[in-house]
């Protein structure tokens, strides 16, 4: 009866004697319904096709299909064999509690055996168990125990015990013992009763009559388990095999398969959008529509609609005709041998990419092992590595990588690590600190330095001498899935309930080790005697005549203005700027500040391009547009003034204002009127032939000439009579 997937039983107990615990003891009901829920987080998450079933026993109903003539009493099939899923921790959460009467735990063996042998027939599963969880502290028959055994072994059906307390009374005697240590366990008190040491001996028989060697390990204590289960269970990744040819030059070819060996774990679920009552996605429609930047909002179909890719600060169309000849063409799958080089000029930090890839021969193909065994034995006699041009299948962009040579005790194959393009590369330089004395560190700093690290080794010698990892990197689950998991259980358990705190485990997992922290106390110390940090007041910045008195000062306002300029902190954004070649539609004011910086074209030339955007925006009637092309006004009269160069701004911004009217922009004007945007006069540039008094009037004869078209009326009128006036 083999099969990929396996069939799984969940038999718990929810008997009365279950809810019984000692003062300050959680009940066995409670750890043995937390170690369920566990286990079925870790199937659901795991998208397993493992199939599962929960029988419970001590019921105050009978529910199975062995209940004739009084037997197989208060045992009750709660769900029948099928995929774990929400809905079954639901069911866990809010269904589950315990109940009033007790049952024969050896019975709900023979049921659960039973629905396995009835649901399970006519499939292939490679693993049929069962799982008991109990206190058993009720009586049980022993008269068909060897019955049962027989049966079980026949079935090849394995079973597993969770109980409350150590199986042994030493530490060696099941897996459960593991954390006796002198703590009293749930369900214990001052002591095992009469019917658990009896039900005990009979589950101890059961495992060694079962296996004779490892029986004892298959029995749990709750505590126990609840620690293993916490941990989220990883989906479950089958090797995918990558058949390809290995080719040196045009003449040797090697048949080889490649398996990722690391490779970055994604979440395989996304977000969906679904209907907020039913949750179901059917009910959401998502329709996309195109539509232009115009008053009417014109619908464009898709197609006519056409990708652009954004350049600098223009934007340039690409069709799909385009994008499919712009795209490498290459023969398909390919792990060509490039060249060969020597292991040490290929350093760690030029490692990049997301997987590393194992290359092995085909375990049919004998050839083939052999060649490739000669090949990595000579790369590793030789410490050399190949540099090789890999390319997974057509649709994908070739790599160049490193192909080193792995030699284990049990295989041996070859590790494929990519390697960057030039372009991947980033050569920054800075300066090297050795030059300047002052941070050059003494002999004392040294070492303070390197007992640090010393006493932050996250190794160990153990009792033989050999060293072993206290931190295992390759054991922590990434803390981002699980926190995902836990909120993914509470809310489809508890919805409408907050969010629960991060869970201590997995907080204690990715912290540093102890022992790590207490050894480091001393050296820290050292390191802030011998690195003593003074605190740096910054001197504050000298006042010109200017901020003192104000802009009547002697100092002439274009002086201060480059002076000013001087002034402009270096910041990130100015790394974009050197893309930009002219004044384009994307961000105009932008590149219009960054070509005036850089004065790579005359001052009129790039007024003239701002000029041309200017009336490309107001052509679209549209407020965005509107208030995109104010923006780039006042870029144009901030710089202006900043030049001292007044007149161009001051004839575009008059030749506007005579337009306005023919144009039909005078939504436009408000809003530039009541920015306060007016002509550049005498006071701020020396140059101009305007008065600061006609400046006034450019904006305020506007705003009288406007009331006097208004008509005057009696009645104020409602919101629309208002808005159509503006």
């Amino acid at each position: 009866m083999t099969g990929t997937k396996s069939a799984l039983v969940l038999c718990m107990d929810v008997g009365f004697s279950m809810s019984n615990s000692a003062p300050g003891e959680e009940p066995p009901f409670e750890l043995a319904k937390k170690v369920i829920q566990k286990f079925v987080q870790r199937q659901v998450f795991a998208e397993t096709k493992d199939e599962l079933a929960l029988i419970l026993f001590g019921t105050d109903s009978t529910k199975n299909s062995l209940d004739q003539d009084g037997q197989y009493q208060n045992i009750t099939v709660h769900r029948h064999l099928m995929i774990a899923d929400f809905e079954l921790l639901e069911e866990i959460e809010n269904q589950i509690h315990p109940e009033s009467q007790q049952a024969d735990w050896l019975d709900a063996i023979v049921v659960c055996m039973d629905l396995l042998q009835t649901e399970t027939k006519g499939k292939k599963y490679n693993r049929l168990n069962i799982v008991l969880l109990s206190d058993l502290n009720t009586e049980a028959s022993s008269e068909h125990v060897d019955v049962i055994i027989e049966n079980l072994k026949k079935a090849d059906v394995t079973l597993q015990f969770f109980l409350p307390f150590p199986a042994g009374d030493d530490d060696e005697e099941g897996r459960g013992d593991a954390d006796k240590g002198g703590l009293s366990h749930p369900g214990m008190g001052k002591g095992l009763s009469r019917e658990q040491k009896s039900n005990l001996d009979m589950v101890k028989h059961v495992m060694l009559n079962l296996d004779e060697e490892d029986g004892l390990d298959q029995i749990y204590t709750f505590r126990n388990a609840i620690e293993q289960l916490c941990m989220f269970k990883c989906i479950e990744r089958r090797p995918m095999a990558w058949p390809c040819q290995l080719t040196i030059g045009s003449s040797l070819s090697i048949r080889i398969v490649g398996y990722k060996s690391v490779t970055e774990e994604k979440l395989k679920k996304a977000w969906i959008t679904v209907d907020a009552q039913t949750n179901l996605k059917e009910d959401v429609k998502r329709e996309t529509v195109y539509c232009l930047e115009d008053d009417n909002e014109t619908e464009v179909q898709t197609d006519d609609t056409i990708q652009g890719f954004r350049y600098g600060s223009d934007i340039v169309p690409f069709s799909k005709v385009d994008q499919d000849q712009m795209k490498y063409k290459h023969d398909g799958k390919c792990f060509a041998v490039l060249g060969f080089t020597k292991q040490n000029m290929v350093h760690r930090h030029q490692f990049m990419g997301s997987q590393v890839i194992k290359i092995f021969a085909p375990k049919d193909d004998e050839h083939a092992g052999v060649a490739l065994s000669a090949l990595i034995r000579a790369l590793d006699e030789l410490k050399m590595l190949a540099i090789v041009r890999y390319a997974y299948d057509r649709r994908s962009n070739p790599q160049v990588g490193a192909a080193f040579p792995c030699i284990k005790q049990d295989y041996e194959c070859l590790m494929y690590i990519q390697l960057p393009f030039m372009e991947d590369l980033r050569q920054f330089p800075f300066p090297s600190l050795e030059n300047n004395k002052k941070l050059i560190p003494s002999e004392t700093q040294l070492s303070a330095v390197d007992s640090l690290i010393d006493s932050m080794m996250l190794v160990e010698e153990n009792e033989d001498g050999k060293q072993k990892d206290m931190f295992k990197v390759h054991k922590i689950p990434n803390p981002a899935f699980q926190r995902h998991f836990q909120c993914l259980h509470h809310r489809a358990v508890n919805p409408g309930t907050p969010l629960p705190a991060i869970e201590e485990w997995l907080k204690a997992a990715i912290e540093r080790p102890e022992v790590i922290s207490e050894r480091c106390q001393a050296p820290l110390e050292e390191m802030k005697k011998k690195f003593p940090l003074t605190e740096v007041e910054k001197k504050k910045k000298l006042k010109t005549s200017a901020q003192i008195f104000g802009k009547d000062s002697e100092e002439p306002d274009a002086k201060k203005a480059k002076g000013d300029e001087e002034e402009d902190d270096f910041n990130l954004a100015n790394i974009a700027e050197g893309s930009v070649t002219s004044v384009g539609s994307v961000d105009p004011a932008r590149d219009f500040r960054t070509l005036i910086k850089r004065k790579s074209l005359p001052f009129g030339d790039v007024c003239q391009q701002l000029t041309h955007r200017i009336e490309q925006l107001l052509g679209n009637k549209n407020t965005p547009y509107y208030m995109k092309s104010i923006t780039c006004i006042q870029a144009f009269r901030e710089q202006s003034v900043k030049l001292g160069n007044a007149d161009l701004y001051n004839s575009y911004l008059q030749s506007l204002k005579k337009s306005i009217s023919n144009r039909g922009l005078e939504v436009f004007w408000d809003l530039l009127v009541q920015d306060a945007i007016s002509l550049i006069s005498k006071d701020e540039v020396e140059e101009s032939t305007v008065s600061k008094n006609e400046a006034h009037q450019f904006l305020l004869a506007e705003e009288k000439k406007e009331e006097a078209t208004v008509p005057t009326a009696e009645d104020t009128g409602d919101v629309d009579d208002l808005l159509d006036m503006m």
